[in-house]
Protein backbone atom coordinates (compact mmCIF):
# COMPACT_ATOMS: atom_id res chain seq x y z
CA UNK A 1 0.00 0.00 0.00
CA UNK A 2 2.67 2.68 0.96
CA UNK A 3 3.93 1.42 -2.59
CA UNK A 4 1.25 2.42 -4.65
CA UNK A 5 0.93 5.95 -2.70
CA UNK A 6 4.40 6.67 -3.63
CA UNK A 7 3.83 5.81 -6.82
CA UNK A 8 0.66 7.92 -7.20
CA UNK A 9 2.49 10.71 -5.49
CA UNK A 10 4.97 10.34 -8.60
CA UNK A 11 2.91 10.00 -10.96
CA UNK A 12 0.99 13.05 -9.90
CA UNK A 13 4.15 15.09 -9.50
CA UNK A 14 4.92 14.17 -12.80
CA UNK A 15 1.06 15.03 -14.39
CA UNK A 16 0.78 17.57 -12.56
CA UNK A 17 3.68 20.13 -14.01
CA UNK A 18 2.28 18.66 -17.63
CA UNK A 19 -1.45 19.93 -17.00
CA UNK A 20 0.02 23.21 -15.60
CA UNK A 21 2.55 23.62 -18.77
CA UNK A 22 -0.12 22.85 -21.02
CA UNK A 23 -2.61 25.45 -19.21
CA UNK A 24 -0.57 28.02 -18.54
CA UNK A 25 1.55 28.37 -21.85
CA UNK A 26 -1.07 30.34 -23.88
CA UNK A 27 -1.78 33.15 -20.49
CA UNK A 28 1.08 35.13 -21.56
CA UNK A 29 0.16 35.31 -25.06
CA UNK A 30 -3.38 35.74 -24.06
CA UNK A 31 -2.26 38.48 -21.86
CA UNK A 32 -0.09 40.38 -24.61
CA UNK A 33 -2.64 40.23 -26.96
CA UNK A 34 -4.67 42.44 -24.73
CA UNK A 35 -1.93 45.11 -24.41
CA UNK A 36 -1.65 45.37 -28.34
CA UNK A 37 -2.32 47.96 -30.45
CA UNK A 38 -5.08 47.38 -33.49
CA UNK A 39 -3.44 45.82 -36.29
CA UNK A 40 -0.49 44.60 -33.98
CA UNK A 41 -1.15 41.70 -34.63
CA UNK A 42 -1.28 41.47 -38.39
CA UNK A 43 2.22 42.94 -38.47
CA UNK A 44 3.52 40.31 -36.06
CA UNK A 45 2.40 37.81 -38.92
CA UNK A 46 5.50 36.05 -40.72
CA UNK A 47 4.61 37.35 -44.88
CA UNK A 48 5.61 35.42 -47.61
CA UNK A 49 6.59 37.25 -50.97
CA UNK A 50 3.32 36.14 -53.45
CA UNK A 51 4.37 35.55 -57.28
CA UNK A 52 1.67 37.84 -58.38
CA UNK A 53 2.35 41.60 -59.43
CA UNK A 54 0.49 44.92 -59.97
CA UNK A 55 0.72 45.94 -63.32
CA UNK A 56 -1.04 49.34 -64.37
CA UNK A 57 -2.16 49.75 -68.09
CA UNK A 58 -3.92 52.32 -69.93
CA UNK A 59 -7.16 51.84 -70.90
CA UNK A 60 -7.37 51.23 -74.74
CA UNK A 61 -9.12 53.58 -76.41
CA UNK A 62 -10.82 52.79 -79.49
CA UNK A 63 -9.37 54.66 -82.73
CA UNK A 64 -12.23 55.83 -84.97
CA UNK A 65 -11.24 57.43 -88.56
CA UNK A 66 -13.38 58.70 -91.13
CA UNK A 67 -13.24 56.80 -94.37
CA UNK A 68 -11.55 57.76 -97.24
CA UNK A 69 -13.03 59.65 -99.84
CA UNK A 70 -13.98 57.27 -102.98
CA UNK A 71 -12.80 59.03 -106.00
CA UNK A 72 -14.96 58.90 -109.44
CA UNK A 73 -12.82 60.55 -111.98
CA UNK A 74 -13.28 57.89 -115.42
CA UNK A 75 -16.04 57.66 -118.06
CA UNK A 76 -18.46 54.69 -116.17
CA UNK A 77 -21.48 53.82 -113.95
CA UNK A 78 -20.51 53.16 -110.67
CA UNK A 79 -22.62 51.35 -107.53
CA UNK A 80 -21.71 53.21 -104.76
CA UNK A 81 -24.15 52.52 -102.11
CA UNK A 82 -26.35 49.33 -101.02
CA UNK A 83 -29.26 49.69 -98.48
CA UNK A 84 -32.39 48.41 -97.67
CA UNK A 85 -33.91 51.82 -99.68
CA UNK A 86 -31.72 50.41 -102.94
CA UNK A 87 -28.88 50.74 -104.51
CA UNK A 88 -27.62 54.15 -104.95
CA UNK A 89 -25.79 54.54 -108.76
CA UNK A 90 -24.06 57.36 -110.64
CA UNK A 91 -23.04 58.03 -114.10
CA UNK A 92 -19.94 59.98 -115.12
CA UNK A 93 -19.47 61.25 -118.84
CA UNK A 94 -16.85 63.18 -119.19
CA UNK A 95 -16.92 65.61 -122.63
CA UNK A 96 -20.65 64.97 -122.95
CA UNK A 97 -20.25 68.65 -124.29
CA UNK A 98 -17.07 69.27 -126.47
CA UNK A 99 -14.94 72.43 -124.88
CA UNK A 100 -15.88 74.72 -127.67
CA UNK A 101 -19.59 73.83 -127.65
CA UNK A 102 -19.36 74.04 -123.96
CA UNK A 103 -18.07 77.76 -124.04
CA UNK A 104 -20.52 78.50 -126.33
CA UNK A 105 -23.29 77.23 -124.43
CA UNK A 106 -22.20 78.59 -121.25
CA UNK A 107 -22.06 81.96 -122.51
CA UNK A 108 -25.22 82.08 -124.05
CA UNK A 109 -27.40 81.06 -121.19
CA UNK A 110 -25.17 83.35 -118.40
CA UNK A 111 -26.35 85.91 -121.09
CA UNK A 112 -30.25 85.38 -121.91
CA UNK A 113 -31.29 82.71 -119.04
CA UNK A 114 -33.62 84.58 -116.39
CA UNK A 115 -31.34 84.35 -113.47
CA UNK A 116 -32.83 85.40 -110.11
CA UNK A 117 -31.46 85.44 -106.98
CA UNK A 118 -34.13 84.09 -104.70
CA UNK A 119 -34.88 84.42 -100.82
CA UNK A 120 -34.49 81.41 -98.98
CA UNK A 121 -35.61 80.46 -94.92
CA UNK A 122 -33.01 78.77 -92.72
CA UNK A 123 -34.62 78.78 -89.09
CA UNK A 124 -37.44 80.88 -89.71
CA UNK A 125 -35.07 83.57 -90.83
CA UNK A 126 -35.31 84.79 -94.48
CA UNK A 127 -31.70 85.24 -96.34
CA UNK A 128 -30.65 86.12 -99.83
CA UNK A 129 -29.27 82.53 -101.79
CA UNK A 130 -25.60 82.82 -102.35
CA UNK A 131 -26.18 81.86 -105.93
CA UNK A 132 -28.50 82.32 -109.36
CA UNK A 133 -31.11 79.90 -110.41
CA UNK A 134 -33.73 79.39 -112.70
CA UNK A 135 -36.71 77.48 -113.11
CA UNK A 136 -38.16 75.47 -116.59
CA UNK A 137 -40.85 73.23 -116.69
CA UNK A 138 -44.88 73.05 -116.92
CA UNK A 139 -45.49 72.10 -113.08
CA UNK A 140 -44.04 73.77 -110.04
CA UNK A 141 -41.41 72.83 -108.16
CA UNK A 142 -41.24 73.55 -103.93
CA UNK A 143 -37.47 73.05 -102.11
CA UNK A 144 -36.55 74.02 -98.75
CA UNK A 145 -39.66 76.26 -98.53
CA UNK A 146 -39.05 77.81 -101.95
CA UNK A 147 -41.60 77.57 -104.90
CA UNK A 148 -40.48 77.73 -108.30
CA UNK A 149 -43.42 78.85 -110.35
CA UNK A 150 -44.06 76.95 -114.04
CA UNK A 151 -42.43 78.31 -116.62
CA UNK A 152 -43.08 76.13 -119.83
CA UNK A 153 -40.72 78.71 -121.95
CA UNK A 154 -37.98 76.33 -122.26
CA UNK A 155 -34.74 78.16 -123.92
CA UNK A 156 -34.11 76.66 -127.23
CA UNK A 157 -30.59 75.52 -126.06
CA UNK A 158 -31.93 73.47 -123.04
CA UNK A 159 -34.42 72.06 -125.23
CA UNK A 160 -31.41 70.78 -127.37
CA UNK A 161 -28.93 69.65 -124.36
CA UNK A 162 -32.34 67.84 -122.82
CA UNK A 163 -32.74 66.27 -125.89
CA UNK A 164 -29.17 64.84 -126.16
CA UNK A 165 -29.53 63.52 -122.63
CA UNK A 166 -32.78 61.59 -122.81
CA UNK A 167 -31.49 60.50 -126.30
CA UNK A 168 -28.08 59.20 -124.55
CA UNK A 169 -29.41 58.21 -121.33
CA UNK A 170 -33.09 56.41 -121.89
CA UNK A 171 -34.25 58.60 -119.36
CA UNK A 172 -36.54 61.44 -119.57
CA UNK A 173 -37.02 65.23 -118.14
CA UNK A 174 -40.07 67.45 -117.96
CA UNK A 175 -38.60 70.03 -115.66
CA UNK A 176 -35.23 71.65 -115.23
CA UNK A 177 -33.60 74.09 -112.48
CA UNK A 178 -30.59 76.00 -113.35
CA UNK A 179 -27.88 77.54 -111.11
CA UNK A 180 -25.35 79.87 -111.84
CA UNK A 181 -22.59 80.01 -109.38
CA UNK A 182 -20.94 83.44 -109.87
CA UNK A 183 -17.61 82.63 -107.74
CA UNK A 184 -16.30 80.56 -105.19
CA UNK A 185 -18.67 82.98 -102.52
CA UNK A 186 -21.56 81.18 -104.31
CA UNK A 187 -22.86 78.44 -102.09
CA UNK A 188 -26.09 76.04 -101.27
CA UNK A 189 -26.76 73.84 -98.03
CA UNK A 190 -26.00 70.12 -98.10
CA UNK A 191 -29.00 68.92 -99.45
CA UNK A 192 -30.89 65.65 -101.23
CA UNK A 193 -33.25 66.02 -104.43
CA UNK A 194 -36.07 64.08 -102.38
CA UNK A 195 -39.20 66.07 -102.42
CA UNK A 196 -42.38 64.41 -102.88
CA UNK A 197 -43.02 66.07 -106.28
CA UNK A 198 -40.10 64.08 -107.69
CA UNK A 199 -41.63 60.34 -106.59
CA UNK A 200 -39.36 57.56 -105.15
CA UNK A 201 -36.05 57.67 -106.44
CA UNK A 202 -36.06 60.13 -108.70
CA UNK A 203 -33.35 60.31 -111.44
CA UNK A 204 -31.19 63.45 -112.02
CA UNK A 205 -29.17 64.71 -114.72
CA UNK A 206 -26.67 66.96 -113.97
CA UNK A 207 -25.12 68.83 -116.76
CA UNK A 208 -21.72 71.12 -115.61
CA UNK A 209 -19.86 74.08 -117.57
CA UNK A 210 -17.66 76.62 -116.17
CA UNK A 211 -14.49 76.39 -114.25
CA UNK A 212 -13.79 72.42 -112.79
CA UNK A 213 -15.52 71.85 -109.79
CA UNK A 214 -15.12 69.07 -107.03
CA UNK A 215 -18.56 67.35 -106.29
CA UNK A 216 -18.03 65.56 -103.18
CA UNK A 217 -20.90 63.39 -102.49
CA UNK A 218 -21.29 62.02 -98.31
CA UNK A 219 -23.61 59.18 -97.08
CA UNK A 220 -26.60 59.80 -94.46
CA UNK A 221 -25.15 58.27 -91.18
CA UNK A 222 -27.43 55.46 -89.54
CA UNK A 223 -30.14 56.42 -86.65
CA UNK A 224 -27.25 55.70 -84.21
CA UNK A 225 -24.84 58.75 -84.99
CA UNK A 226 -27.11 61.13 -84.30
CA UNK A 227 -27.22 63.41 -87.60
CA UNK A 228 -23.19 63.10 -87.10
CA UNK A 229 -21.31 62.84 -90.55
CA UNK A 230 -17.91 62.86 -89.41
CA UNK A 231 -17.43 59.12 -90.32
CA UNK A 232 -19.76 58.58 -93.37
CA UNK A 233 -18.47 57.87 -96.27
CA UNK A 234 -17.49 60.39 -99.24
CA UNK A 235 -16.95 60.41 -103.03
CA UNK A 236 -15.39 62.91 -104.79
CA UNK A 237 -16.08 63.68 -108.41
CA UNK A 238 -14.29 66.20 -110.71
CA UNK A 239 -17.19 68.05 -113.06
CA UNK A 240 -15.65 69.25 -115.75
CA UNK A 241 -16.27 71.93 -118.32
CA UNK A 242 -19.10 69.55 -120.37
CA UNK A 243 -19.31 66.62 -117.83
CA UNK A 244 -22.81 65.14 -117.54
CA UNK A 245 -23.41 63.33 -114.01
CA UNK A 246 -26.59 61.07 -113.82
CA UNK A 247 -27.62 60.39 -109.97
CA UNK A 248 -30.37 57.54 -109.80
CA UNK A 249 -31.52 54.68 -107.37
CA UNK A 250 -31.72 55.13 -103.95
CA UNK A 251 -28.87 58.44 -104.38
CA UNK A 252 -31.54 60.66 -103.03
CA UNK A 253 -32.54 58.63 -100.17
CA UNK A 254 -29.04 57.87 -99.11
CA UNK A 255 -26.85 60.49 -100.02
CA UNK A 256 -26.06 64.29 -100.11
CA UNK A 257 -25.12 66.72 -102.31
CA UNK A 258 -22.33 69.21 -101.27
CA UNK A 259 -22.96 73.07 -100.44
CA UNK A 260 -20.89 73.81 -103.67
CA UNK A 261 -18.63 72.23 -105.62
CA UNK A 262 -15.25 72.92 -104.37
CA UNK A 263 -12.90 74.85 -106.93
CA UNK A 264 -9.79 73.32 -107.96
CA UNK A 265 -6.87 74.66 -107.08
CA UNK A 266 -5.10 74.67 -110.13
CA UNK A 267 -7.78 74.77 -113.57
CA UNK A 268 -6.93 72.93 -115.84
CA UNK A 269 -8.10 75.25 -118.57
CA UNK A 270 -8.54 78.76 -118.82
CA UNK A 271 -12.03 79.64 -118.47
CA UNK A 272 -15.07 81.38 -116.65
CA UNK A 273 -14.52 81.49 -113.15
CA UNK A 274 -18.38 80.94 -112.97
CA UNK A 275 -19.82 77.92 -112.63
CA UNK A 276 -22.98 76.69 -114.22
CA UNK A 277 -25.18 73.13 -112.89
CA UNK A 278 -28.23 72.42 -114.81
CA UNK A 279 -30.07 70.24 -113.26
CA UNK A 280 -32.34 67.87 -114.40
CA UNK A 281 -35.84 66.02 -113.05
CA UNK A 282 -38.70 64.92 -113.86
CA UNK A 283 -41.64 66.14 -111.84
CA UNK A 284 -44.12 63.28 -111.34
CA UNK A 285 -47.07 65.48 -109.17
CA UNK A 286 -47.77 68.61 -107.76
Amino acid sequence: MEDKRRRARVQGAWAGPARSQATAQPAPAAQSRLHQRPGQTWMNKEHHPSDRRFVFREPQEVVRRAPEPRVIDKEGVYEISLSPTGVSRVRLYPGFVDLKEGDCVLEQLCREVPWKQRTGIRENVTYQQPRLTAWYGELPYTYSRITMEPNPHWHPVLLTLKSQIEENTGHTFNSLLCNLYRNEKDSVDWHSDDEPSLGRCPVIASLSFGATRIFEMRKKPPPEENGDYTYVERVKIPLDHGTLLIMEGATQADWQAPPVPAPLSQPPREGPEAFGRMAGMKIVRE
